[in-house]
């Protein structure tokens, strides 16, 4: 599954000139600096392991290389989740020196396989503590981002009825047939709008929210029978069944609710054709599942050091200030500051929901296994 907000992230590199760096830099071979007599030549490369939506800008990354005197390799690996799974069935010998992309939905099984190396990336001070979320510093939290239902504005405005905000709304009878999300089992929105209904409303028992006495298993039973629509990835929900999108409008999508992201709305008004003054799309706020992603040290990394200055600069502030528009998604560090295109036409979430990694990591497959057996099947 995908772990990030980078619908977008190929047509961004296209406009923007960002390079997609999927196997830049040179080889070893070529980029070997001499070593005393009877040393090994340190290389001069360091190889970054990623999922597909990585991406910096060109003179962003350049800096970082002349100023280090590294050369950046990006070895891109599809899904999050099988990049992942590469990396622990190559541990000890990984095919990098640095892993990006794990996020809090896979971070336990990051830590309980041991692929990486305590390392307190030098400007982690800067971080926002919320995010640190490994006291070891096995891994260095990069960026954050939130799962959210969006909203047609259009269609809300035109049937004189005002858009859902919560997770408690979306079952109502107002709402019926409108909901259009991702398959959980497939899908990183799908799942982290699972994870929502879990953060809350529980596993069961006593209820932590108004609409659900069974827990998240009641709420999805109810929500079902409100006639939410599953498709398997982002890309069918938001762009052919979502009526608010660019790409829903031309294939005709009769949904005006959608799971997507709360940088959503930004990218309709990038890549508006005109451009429009406003976003066409909001956010429903009380919906939201928080991720975060991060970077760690692979152990057995044949730059070891290198790594570590790749993981420094992943927490600049001249990093962490490219992101936004390169990747979609939030800084982690206090003083980095948004692009104009988030602040005005972005949501601003402050109380998403949050489920703990290792209880993620516990429960994942048997939430999955339940809510299909519920929704799908």
């Amino acid at each position: 599954m995908s772990t990030t907000k980078k619908f977008a992230g190929a047509a961004l590199a296209a406009a923007l000139g960002v390079a997609t760096l999927s196997a830049c830099g040179g080889g070893d071979a070529k980029d070997k600096s001499a070593g005393g007599a009877g040393e090994a030549p340190k290389s001069k490369t360091v190889t970054l392991v990623s999922h597909d939506s990585f991406n910096v800008t060109d003179t962003v990354l350049k800096e970082f290389e002349q100023q280090s005197g590294y050369t950046v390799k990006v070895l891109k690996s599809g899904d999050a989740g099988a990049a992942l799974n590469q990396e622990i069935l190559t541990k000890g010998s990984p095919r990098g020196d640095v892993f990006f992309g794990v996020d809090n939905t896979l971070l336990s099984r990051a830590l309980d396989n041991g692929i990486f190396t305590p390392y307190e990336a030098k400007g982690l001070a800067d971080v926002k503590p919320e995010f640190v979320l490994d006291k070891e510093h096995r891994v260095t939290p990069i960026d954050s981002g939130d799962i959210c239902v969006n909203y047609d504005k259009a269609y809300f405005a035109d049937k004189k009825l005002a858009p859902p905000q919560t997770l408690d709304d979306l079952i109502k009878p107002e709402y019926k047939n409108l909901l259009v999300t991702e398959n959980a089992a497939t899908s990183s929105p799908g799942l982290g709008f699972l994870l929502a209904s879990v953060g809350k409303y529980g596993d069961g028992g006593t209820s932590q929210g108004e609409a659900s006495g069974g827990g998240w298993k009641d709420y999805w039973t109810k929500l079902k029978a409100n006639g939410v629509e599953v498709v398997d990835g982002w890309e069918q929900a938001y762009n052919e069944r979502f009526s608010g999108s660019a790409g829903g409008k031309k294939a005709k999508g009769d949904r005006p609710l959608v799971v997507s992201y709360a940088s959503s709305p930004p990218v309709e008004v990038l890549y508006g054709e005109p451009q429009p003054a406003e976003a066409p799309t909001g956010v429903s706020t009380g919906t939201c599942f928080r991720q975060v992603e991060f970077a760690g040290l692979l152990k057995g990394a044949k730059n070891e050091e290198g790594g570590k200055a790749l993981l420094d600069f992943l927490v600049s502030k001249k990093f962490q200030e490219d992101m936004p528009l390169q990747m979609f998604v939030n800084p982690v560090v206090k003083d980095a500051k948004l692009p104009e295109l988030f602040t005005k036409h972005g949501a601003v979430v402050e109380k998403p929901e949050n489920v703990a990694p290792e209880t993620i990591a516990k429960n994942r497959e048997q939430w999955v296994k339940t809510w299909s057996s519920l929704v799908v099947k």
